[in-house]
């Protein structure tokens, strides 16, 4: 089920908010919350609500274990069985066939016959509730947290619709005060800045990357075709896309999650203002670098190394990185490209941070401009042709559509560039605001109305 959808809209979240204040009691909230998640995750494909329940019930098991036994050798165990099976279903589902492509790739070269494709379908959102799972296993091997005792509460967690099937990956630990007191919430106290949250964040999807995805994504089908400039234009309409599509859905989990009593966590701090690679991964996709940074750079050594130990502990963390995104090798050389720019900063930045800032962060943009090449590319063959059309003077016509295309540029660049984050706003219902948010609301639902729905970018990650 689609945040931008009008079943979603208009049935899905009214039934569940009225049915939710209704109820009174924690075990009550629990339940009918893990209900909800099961039925919105269900809509899409029921029989892969199987998954999400195996995963939810080995965690959990391995939660009341960790209360039970302090013996060394069982608390290994606790923490290693079930993170092997998490693993090993994401293995299947997202990699079986990257990794079937890539022997028959390899094996291309050495004269072996290919192996056929299992084509298995993957589970939306299976990579986001992993981690959920994943994380609260080993803050509770660490010792960061209590587990609870109680299905429905954990169950709730894994299965929260505002952020099951794109993130934020938000740890158990920042919101068990919130489930504990679920049956205290104050259904008015943050209603206001929920539906704020939640319309900002429509309107940046809807609005924005929507728009500027109807213009590039013809000529992106074909990029041998594209001339140097419409190349950069194309890409830096999905640069904004990419941040206005999966911030829109970030703003949106944070505003569902306060109308149920919930604070979940910035995904986003304007990322396109950052100075540096380490300030932008300080910026974007916040939940995700948090969880890289504490379950596995850290572990890995981080910093405390030599250099080369760090640059090596950088290089692993961020292919993992960019494998977690995608089964291609695509997003493994993106990995790779974030995973040299933060060593060379490491390395040079304070020659870097000695330039002018506005140089800086012009710097810094047009470097994650051509990163989102491997990111958007769905080969390496149109990953190079495109760097190479941008990085060469080849002539050719303009995208049908460049004038609305420039309009909606300059607004987007505009808005990541210059205006606040939603999370710097004060969300106070004054008229002016309360007007711009009700237009904003009306125009988004024309457009979900006047449009095919289209899904969010990181659904397929």
């Amino acid at each position: 089920m689609l945040f931008n959808s009008a079943v979603f809209l208009f049935a899905f979240l009214p039934i569940t908010y009225l049915v939710f204040w209704t109820l009174r009691g924690k075990n009550s909230r629990w339940v009918w919350l893990t209900i909800t998640g099961y039925v919105f995750y269900g809509y899409w494909n029921p029989k892969f609500c199987l998954l999400m329940l195996f995963s939810t019930v080995v965690s959990y098991l391995a939660g009341r274990g960790f209360l039970r036994w302090k013996g060394r050798r069982e608390r290994r165990a606790l923490l290693v069985v079930p993170i092997v099976a998490d693993l090993a279903l994401l293995a299947w589902f997202k990699y079986a066939d990257f990794a079937i492509e890539s022997w028959n790739w390899v094996g291309g070269l050495i004269g072996r016959p290919p192996l056929a494709p299992l084509d298995i379908l993957l589970p939306i959102g299976i990579s986001f509730y992993t981690f959920h799972t994943i994380t609260y296993i080993v803050d509770a091997y660490r010792g960061t947290i209590q587990p609870t005792r109680n299905f429905w509460e954990f169950s709730c967690y894994v299965s929260l619709f505002s952020q099951l099937v794109a993130g934020p990956i938000v740890r158990f630990r920042e919101l068990q005060e919130d489930l504990e007191g679920i049956d205290r919430a104050d259904r008015g106290r943050y209603l206001d800045v929920g539906w704020s949250f939640f319309i900002i964040g429509m309107a940046q999807k809807v609005l924005v990357a929507d728009t500027i995805a109807s213009v590039i994504d013809p000529p992106l089908a074909d990029v041998a075709s594209l001339s140097t400039a419409s190349a950069w234009l194309c890409m830096l309409g999905y640069t904004y896309q990419l941040y206005f599509d999966f911030a829109g859905y970030s703003n949106m989990a944070v505003g569902l999650g306060f109308m149920f009593g919930m604070h979940i966590p910035q995904n986003f701090n304007s990322p396109y203002k950052a100075l540096n690679p380490s300030d932008f991964w300080r910026r974007w996709h916040i939940s995700l670098s948090r969880v890289l940074r504490d379950y596995l750079y850290i572990p890995l050594g981080g910093s405390k190394g030599s250099g080369w130990l760090t640059y090596r502990n950088l290089m692993i963390t961020m292919l993992l990185g960019g494998l977690w995104h995608g089964a291609a090798w695509t997003f493994v050389v993106w990995g790779a490209y974030h995973g040299i720019l933060l060593s060379l900063y490491r390395r040079f930045g304070h020659v870097w941070d000695r330039l002018p800032r506005m140089l800086q962060r012009a710097g810094m943009f047009v470097l994650v401009i051509i990163g989102w090449v491997f990111f958007r590319a769905l080969t390496f063959q149109d990953a190079t042709t495109l760097l190479g059309t941008m990085f060469a003077l080849e002539p050719g016509l303009m995208p049908v559509g460049t004038a609305a295309l420039m309009v909606m540029l300059l607004l987007a660049g505009a808005i990541a560039h210059l205006a606040p984050n939603p999370f710097e706003l004060k969300h106070q219902w004054k008229p002016a605001a309360a007007v711009a948010l009700a237009a904003l609301l009306l125009l988004s639902l024309v457009r979900i109305y006047g449009a095919v729905n289209s899904p969010f970018l990181y659904f397929q990650f």
